[in-house]
C-alpha cells in the first residue's frame, strides 16, 4: 500500500516549524534581508527547537531524527523565508554532516554538539573561484610538514563561513598524486580563527541576503594532522557523498519556496481588486495558480522518493538529482509567476514574492547545477 500521508512525529515537527516560520520569521526577517543582516536570534531559537540537530543521534547533542525530518522544516521555512532556511540546510547537511559521516569519535565529540546544538556553525569548503562546477578542479593543496597539514588556496561562495558562532570549515586539498598522476583530493577541518585563514568580506548578493556567505583563503595556514577528516584521498567522494544528500535537502527547500508563492498569491487573489472584483475571480489567475500549485505538488512528491530511497540505504543518486532538477525549476518558475501576479508590487522588497524571485535564480545553482543534474540522471541511465 502506498501512503504518502505523513506520520505522527513528522507532522507534528512540521506543525511546530511552519508555526515559528509564521509567527517568528515572518514578522522581521524583511527587515533582515534589506539590512542584509544574518539574523542571530532566529538561528538561535532554531537551535534552542534542535533543527540543526534534527538526523543526528542523541549522544552527540542531536535529536535523534532522521534526513527527512530536515528536509521537512527545510519546506515549512522556506515557504516563508530562504535565507533562514539555507542556513539550516547549510549547517547541518554541509557543515555538520560531513563530520558525523566521516569523522573520528574525538572528532565527532569535539564538533558535533555545538553543531546539533545551533550555538555554532560549520562551513563546506568545495568551490573554487576558477572551479564551479568542475569540483575535480580543486587547486588548493595541502602538505604534510611534521605533524602539520599546511594549507594554501582559497574557496568560494562558502556558506555559514563567517559568521561570528562559526567554529569551522571542512576543506578540500590536494594532498598528493595518485598513482595514474591523477589528484589525490582529501578533506580537513580547519577551525575559525587558525592563522594563516582568512576569511574576506562578505558577498553582495542578488537574494539570500540574510544568510552569511564569503570568499576564504588560505595562506601556510597549519592545523593539525589529525585535522584530517576521513581518509587520506578520498576526500573528494565523500563530498560527492554528501551532495547527493545535500541535493535532497535543496529540493525539499526549493518546494518551499514554491509553495510559499502559492500562499501568497492565493492570498493576495482573495484580497486585490481590479475592474470591479477580486482577481483571484479571474480565470487567468486561477490558472496560473493551479500550475504553480501543480509545480509544487510534483516537486515535493521527487523529493518525498528521493528521501525514501535514502532512508533505506538504497542508491538515490538519480533521484536526488531529479528532485533537485525539477523542485529548482518550479521554484523559478512559481516565482516568476507570482511575480507577475502580484504586478508592481511583486517588484517591491516589502512583498515576500519580492524576496522569493531573487532567491529562486540561485536554486538553479547551488549545490549543482541545472546542467549538472541532467548529466547525473544521464549517467544513472547508461548514456557515457
Amino acid at each position: 500500500m502506498i501512503d504518502f500521508r505523513l506520520g505522527e512525529e513528522y507532522e507534528a515537527l512540521r506543525k511546530t516549524v511552519h508555526d515559528f516560520a509564521q509567527t517568528e520569521v515572518a514578522p522581521v526577517i524583511g527587515e533582515f534581508y534589506e539590512r542584509e543582516e544574518f539574523p542571530y536570534d532566529l538561528v538561535a531559537q532554531m537551535g534552542a527547537m534542535g533543527l540543526f540537530g534534527l538526523p543526528f543521534p542523541e549522544e552527540y547533542g542531536g535529536m535523534g531524527g532522521d534526513y527527512f525530518a530536515l528536509c521537512i522544516a527545510l519546506e515549512e521555512l522556506a515557504r516563508v523565508d530562504s535565507s533562514v532556511a539555507v542556513t539550516l540546510e547549510a549547517g547541518v547537511s554541509l557543515g555538520a554532516m560531513p563530520i558525523f559521516r566521516f569523522g573520528s569519535k574525538e572528532q565527532k565529540e569535539r564538533w558535533l554538539p555545538a553543531l546539533c546544538a545551533g550555538t555554532s556553525l560549520g562551513g563546506f569548503g568545495l568551490t573554487e573561484p576558477g572551479g564551479g562546477s568542475d569540483a575535480g578542479a580543486t587547486r588548493t593543496t595541502a602538505k604534510l610538514d611534521g605533524d602539520q597539514w599546511v594549507i594554501n588556496g582559497s574557496k568560494a561562495f562558502i556558506t555559514n563561513s563567517g559568521t561570528d558562532i562559526t567554529s569551522l570549515v571542512t576543506v578540500t586539498a590536494v594532498t598528493g598524486r595518485k598513482p595514474d598522476g591523477s589528484k589525490e583530493i582529501s578533506t580537513i577541518i580547519v577551525p575559525s580563527g587558525t592563522p594563516g585563514f582568512e576569511v574576506a568580506r562578505k558577498y553582495s548578493k542578488v537574494g539570500w541576503n540574510a544568510s552569511d556567505t564569503h570568499e576564504l583563503s588560505f595562506s601556510d595556514c597549519r592545523v593539525p594532522a589529525e585535522n584530517l577528516l576521513g581518509e587520506q584521498g578520498r576526500g573528494y567522494a565523500q563530498f560527492l557523498s554528501i551532495l547527493d544528500e545535500g541535493r535532497v535537502a535543496i529540493a525539499a527547500l526549493s518546494v518551499g519556496l514554491a509553495q510559499g508563492c502559492v500562499d501568497e498569491c492565493v492570498k493576495y487573489a482573495g484580497e486585490r481588486e481590479a475592474f470591479g472584483q477580486h482577481i483571484g475571480s479571474y480565470q487567468s489567475i486561477q490558472f496560473k495558480i493551479a500550475d504553480m500549485e501543480a509545480r509544487a505538488h510534483t516537486a515535493r512528491l521527487a523529493y518525498y522518493a528521493a528521501a525514501s530511497k535514502m532512508l533505506r540505504g538504497e542508491p538515490f543518486k538519480k533521484e536526488a538529482s531529479i528532485a533537485k532538477l525539477v523542485s529548482s525549476n518550479a521554484a523559478m518558475d512559481n516565482a516568476r509567476d507570482a511575480t507577475q501576479i502580484f504586478g508592481g508590487y511583486g517588484f517591491m522588497n516589502e512583498f515576500p514574492v519580492g524576496r522569493f524571485y531573487r532567491d529562486a535564480k540561485i536554486l538553479e545553482v547551488g549545490e549543482g547545477t541545472s546542467e549538472i543534474q541532467r548529466m547525473l540522471i544521464a549517467r544513472e541511465l547508461g548514456l557515457h
